[in-house]
């Protein structure tokens, strides 16, 4: 039985790689930011014990030596996990905010397992299509994005808002880990994740709507009527269901060509209007909160958009894609759960 080290196990992504880890019969330590979180992780899955679902306190990934003593486990690991990132609200300082722990986090983890865990063989580390698309260059129709593709944001532009900051620090927290593997070149190998927005239903146990990821809360916003008038624009055109995004972590621990690899993990192209005509559809105690079929906004732009090459997600990892509909309607039906 393998066992595998999951940063950040309370977080959206998070759950569904656990879910997938345990289903799949690995034992798991999960890292959360306090025993709250702990708790609820095990609450989820009572009838695992220790030996196969364990939690370790990490309150801050971006301090040094933060994952020291998470990566020392009896039996010892055999991979990791790492889909923690940064946590701010309100971003009032990109460089100590945002750009630090980024790039700290990042390289924290693998400076602890290079020192602290010899017996680790493949890490994965979730990183962004943020680390991928070139934003100045817009929709770019007739492009294709694929895993040679790196955003050329400079660190003085990053320094200029949240926005371009947070590409920024997926940038430089992805380039950080690969020069990491070229310089140190330690025991194990590394796979890194590339997703867009990420829906997808909610299984970890937030305290309200509120508390969604930031892709969810678009879907959110539509069922509780928050866009009676016009779609908003969409903004990035592509996206992945969390639950195959889950399988792709896990994936590319299992498979031994996805080490050394970039993984652009998304089916493909979705609109806001399409997720509206999805909701209207299937759902008619919906219909009187979104915008009417005929309202403008939310549609892909005349000229077209970039396209990807997902390839490499689908030959090496195996992936067979959600369809955009089931997708929005798990979605919807989990918050509905909530109180939507």
């Amino acid at each position: 039985m393998a066992r595998v080290l999951l940063t950040g196990g309370s977080g959206f992504l998070a759950t569904h790689i656990l879910k997938v880890l345990l289903e799949r019969g690995y034992s798991v330590v999960t890292t959360v930011r306090s025993p709250d979180k702990a708790t609820k992780i095990k609450q989820a899955y009572p009838t695992y014990g220790k030996d196969k679902l364990d939690t370790c306190i990490v309150e801050d990934i971006s301090k040094e030596n933060a994952f020291d003593n998470a990566v020392q486990s009896s039996p010892p690991f055999d991979a990791v996990i790492h889909s923690a990132s940064p946590f701010h609200y309100n971003v009032t300082d990109v460089q100590t905010q945002l750009l630090d722990p980024a790039v700290i986090g990042t390289t924290g983890i693998l400076k602890s397992i290079q020192k602290g865990a010899p017996s680790v063989k493949r890490v994965v580390v979730t990183s962004s299509f943020a680390a991928i698309l070139d934003m100045f260059k817009g929709t770019r129709p007739g492009y294709e994005y694929s895993e040679k593709d790196w955003n050329p944001v400079t660190h003085e532009q990053a320094l200029t808002g949240a926005g371009l900051g947070y590409t920024a620090s997926k940038t430089f927290a992805e380039r950080a880990a690969w020069e990491f593997m070229e310089k140190e070149k330690p025991g194990f190998t590394l796979a890194t994740m590339n997703p867009p927005l990420v829906y997808g239903p909610v299984l970890h146990h937030i305290e309200s709507l509120a508390a969604l990821n930031t892709s969810n809360q678009r879907i959110r916003d539509f069922v509780l009527g928050k866009s009676k008038t016009e779609i908003p624009e969409t903004g990035l055109f592509i996206w992945v269901d969390v639950r195959d995004l889950a399988l792709a972590h896990v994936r590319a621990l299992e498979v031994p060509e996805a080490g050394g690899k970039r993984f652009l993990v998304s089916p493909g192209h979705c609109s806001n209007r399409e997720m509206v005509d999805i909701i209207r559809k299937n759902f008619d105690e919906y219909r009187d909160r979104l915008p009417p079929a005929d309202a403008p906004g939310g549609d892909y732009p005349a000229e077209g958009v970039f396209t990807i090459d997902n390839s490499r997600a689908k030959d090496i990892l195996g992936i067979e894609f959600t369809s955009l509909e089931k997708c929005i309607v798990d979605t919807v039906e989990s918050l509905r759960a909530l109180g939507a």
